[in-house]
């Protein structure tokens, strides 16, 4: 154990990493290369105490402090120059109780790590896609994946969660937010988005048996970008909710458009199933096959591999398919893309008894229950000199879409959206400052995009309790 001294209060404990550090450089790189800060000092925290050290350590010296678990923030929320970067990733336990269905897992895990262990008790949670994104940011944003449908999002799964937060001027205290104790701060992890109201230390899921799961891939080239686009939207959500697909089309200069999706059943019910999208155009690849679930999540991963470095991303929902203008947007700006890195992707979410829209938008922070489909807009490149046009070209495309989709994922963050509070918490927006005014009045956890703190009711001094 380390620890850094100062004259007075709190010691930083926990494996720190400062300038001049041979690891110091990997230590401070975020996953979206576009962002390179320089912070003071890093700690790796191993124990809640040293969480509890690092915010207490940060609030008494005035120094400005960011949270980060799998460091996936795509504007890069989770570093910051010149102050503290209060790390969990060194926290991975990962504890599995089959019998009551239940696993408590630290919020270090990345989800590959995740769905590893949970697999070796033949049991999952619905989670995404890629493979070092942090359990952490993934669940308080929502978290979206291949078994949505079915089974909901990764926070509808979220039975408990402890949490430290600031605590009067200067300390820091571990809390429980589960059903029966401070249930506003649950329901505020359950969608209201990483590193607002505290640091979330350990969650509670509630887990699902797996096994086998069938797969599926099927490639057009672009000449069939309209018809099939058309097509799946419609189909995506009204298909069984034991499927929950995806399809992306890729700049034109790739020309080719991809689905891929997830049944929890048969090779010869997939297979039947996808019919409507193998009649569609030509398609000029297929593949089905039926796998074990961890063999399913290497497969979906392998898309966010070998990526450019540097990106910007925005998102938005679709309540319902795309008109031909919409899909004639999505040709328009993929035929003049940046380069051949830029692409579309899109989800299914909703329809047909899903799982995520059978929950009121207000039962938990994440409100776009509705949407039947997710997008991400996505520009990538390597060199600087790239950077301005890839981001112009998501703005521009963004703004032309704008008529057809709503709001924004809080996962897929962007710092061009003007009223970000309502593109991503909609309705909640209110609830949740409410919920940052009670544990987070001093409006420590804070960020570019963080919760606002709102209007403190009269008669409220500044130093509550």
């Amino acid at each position: 154990m380390t620890q850094k001294r100062n004259t007075a209060g709190t010691p930083l404990t926990g494996r720190i990493v400062v300038p001049g550090n041979p690891s110091y450089n990997a230590a401070r790189m975020e996953y979206n290369r576009r962002f390179s800060k320089f912070p003071r000092i890093i700690v790796f925290c191993q124990r809640t105490q040293d969480v509890i050290n690092a915010v207490k350590w940060a609030r008494e010296r005035g120094v400005r402090f960011r949270v980060r678990s799998g460091r996936h923030s795509y504007e890069g929320f989770s570093s910051v120059n010149g102050g503290l970067i209060i790390d969990v990733s060194e926290m991975n336990s990962v504890k599995v109780d089959r019998k009551n269905k239940v696993a408590r897992i630290q919020t270090g895990n990345p989800l590959a790590r995740v769905y590893r262990k949970l697999w070796n008790k033949r049991v999952t949670l619905p989670g995404g896609t890629a493979p070092d994104v942090g359990i952490a940011g993934l669940t308080l944003g929502g978290g979206i994946g291949l078994l949505s449908r079915k089974y909901g999002l990764t926070c509808d799964n979220l039975k408990q969660v402890k949490m430290v937060v600031a605590s009067g001027r200067r300390g820091a205290k571990p809390i429980i937010a589960n059903e029966k104790k401070h249930s506003d701060l649950l329901w505020a992890s359950r969608g209201g988005g990483g590193g607002n109201f505290g640091i979330a230390t350990e969650y509670t899921f509630r887990v699902r048996p797996i096994e086998n799961v069938t797969i599926y891939s099927i490639t057009w080239k672009w000449r069939d970008l309209e018809k099939v686009f058309s097509a799946w939207q419609r189909w995506a959500p009204a298909v069984t909710n034991r499927l929950t697909s995806t399809i992306e089309v890729a700049a034109k200069q790739v020309g080719t458009i991809v689905s891929t999706g997830q049944l929890l059943g048969s090779a010869e019910e997939l297979r039947r199933l996808i019919q409507p999208l193998l009649q569609t155009g030509t398609p000029v690849k297929v593949m089905v096959r039926t796998v074990p679930f961890i063999e399913a999540t290497q497969f979906f991963a392998a898309g966010d591999l070998n990526l450019e470095p540097k990106f910007k991303i925005t998102g938005a929902f679709g309540f319902k398919p795309l008109p031909r203008e919409g899909v004639r947007v999505i040709r328009d700006f993929l035929s003049h893309a940046p380069n051949q890195h830029a692409t579309v992707w899109c989800q299914s979410l909703g329809g047909a008894g899903s799982a995520v829209s059978r929950i009121s938008p207000t039962a938990t922070a994440y409100p776009h229950r509705k949407a039947e489909t997710v997008y991400e807009l996505s520009a990538r490149w390597r060199n600087d000199g790239e950077q301005q046009r890839n981001i112009q070209w998501v703005t521009r495309f963004r703004k032309a879409l704008r008529p057809f989709v709503k709001g924004d994922y809080v996962n897929f963050p962007d710092l061009q959206i003007k009223n970000w509070p309502k593109a991503y918490y909609g309705v909640n927006v209110n609830r949740l400052k409410r919920v940052k005014r009670k544990y987070d009045p001093h409006n420590v956890f804070r960020f570019a995009q963080s919760i606002p703190v709102g209007k403190k009711s009269r008669g409220q001094t500044e130093h509550t309790r």
